[in-house]
């Protein structure tokens, strides 16, 4: 038995389900279909189970990706204040936590509703526990074999999302269906996710998990300030998930364990106001105690502050603020929030997200080569592309 629609979505993730809606809208027959047992997995989960939804600072340098210029389209026209409207139609209470993020005050799957409510509200489907064979060509468009039989369509979305947290349903497949269609690849790797330590970097920390501090993480030109997290295996919390995307093994990564201060400058201060205060001691009222211990029985000199001289007190300072760590991996897609790499844009549309190398064929959200930073953007991404196609498809 064959179904025919105008199109069929595959994923029911943010992207995919906004897109359903904006198609629908335009009077499309539109059909969702996802492997997973229900829908909206990652939304679920997100910001603590309350769902960091958007980001009022969205541009698009908040972006990562090998064709920077290409989400520029997509999120000029639908912005964080178009969904901040939907979410109000809805009667959903959010709040703004820090950093332009924004969250419901509820649960994550208030979300979800809205997006099953309004893609209802337009005629669309919506099926879960749909296991779905490799797209084929046919003559005015496409024909999938899935478990719910056969499907054909005239527009095929592909929202499969990236390799990011396996154990929710997350695979390859989107990236196959795009290799099968001629369509490059920009490599993926792990993005917004810990770092791990190994040797005698671990051993040197291993013993204060749970210690957070403010840091501001700096790789490769790009800098983060928030919380740092050690972990029993590394290092995690935002500053550190935010530099993740930024580095690779082997590049350079330092933290500035007093941001926000000018080091030499208040070691002097403290060095006058305190002169037979032990350096850990000082330390101890800036960051947690027992890493400022650890900093002075490792990397730095522990004696009364009266007994640095100008050039040791100099050398402290720079070492404070460019603290260098050497990472030796990441804890890898098992715990990443999202796939850096994907489908290479510039084989995409960046107005409709429709492949210019199959007509009807589009791409949105995560499995695009298009990868935001920590705290809302992603969704962004998925809000705006899977508009853009939505209006397209």
């Amino acid at each position: 038995m064959s179904e025919t629609w105008d199109v069929v979505v595959l994923g029911a993730g943010a992207a995919g389900l906004m897109t359903a809606l904006a198609a629908g809208r335009r009077g499309r027959r539109v059909l969702v279909v996802d492997h997973a047992n229900k829908v909206g997995k990652k939304i679920l989960m997100s910001g603590g189970g309350h769902c960091n939804f958007t980001n009022t600072g969205t541009t698009a340098a908040q972006y990562l990706s090998a064709n920077p210029h290409f989400c520029k389209s997509a999120l000029a026209r639908y912005t964080p204040q178009d969904f901040i409207d939907l979410v109000d139609a809805h009667g959903i209470a959010w709040h703004e936590k820090e950093l332009g993020q924004l969250f419901c005050d509820g649960a994550s799957r208030q979300i979800v509703r809205l997006l099953l409510d309004e893609a209802d509200g337009v005629g669309a489907q919506v099926r879960a526990h749909c296991s779905v064979q490799m797209p084929r060509r046919v003559d005015g468009g496409f024909r999938l074999d899935t478990t719910l039989g056969t499907l054909e369509c005239a527009s095929l979305v592909v929202a499969t999302g990236g390799l990011s947290i396996p154990s929710m349903g997350a695979s390859g497949f989107g990236y196959e269906i795009a290799r099968s269609f001629g369509h490059a690849l920009v490599p993926t790797r792990a993005g917004l996710v810990p770092l791990t330590l190994s040797g005698k970097h671990q051993e040197r920390l291993a013993d204060l998990s749970g210690v957070a501090l403010d840091v501001e993480a700096g790789c490769n030109g790009a800098s983060f300030r928030n919380r740092m997290l050690i972990t029993h295996r590394g290092l995690s919390g935002p500053a550190i998930l935010q530099i993740s995307s930024y580095w690779q093994p082997g590049d350079d990564l330092r933290l500035d364990l007093l941001p926000g201060r000018d080091a030499a400058a208040w070691l002097k201060a403290q060095q006058v106001e305190r002169p037979g205060t032990e350096l850990k001691n000082v330390l101890a009222e800036v960051m947690p105690r027992r890493f400022a211990q650890r900093l002075c029985e490792v990397w730095l000199p522990n004696r009364p502050m009266r007994q640095f001289s100008p050039a040791h007190l100099q050398d402290t300072a720079a070492l404070l603020q460019a603290w260098p760590l050497v990472a030796s991996g990441t804890e890898g897609y098992r715990t990443a929030e999202v796939t850096l790499g994907g489908v290479d844009t510039r084989e995409v549309s960046s107005r409709t997200l429709e492949s210019q190398r199959t007509p009807g064929l589009y791409f949105v959200g995560e499995v695009l080569d298009v990868t935001g930073w920590l705290g809302g953007y992603n969704f962004q991404w998925a809000w705006a592309s899977g508009v853009a196609a939505g209006a397209a498809a």
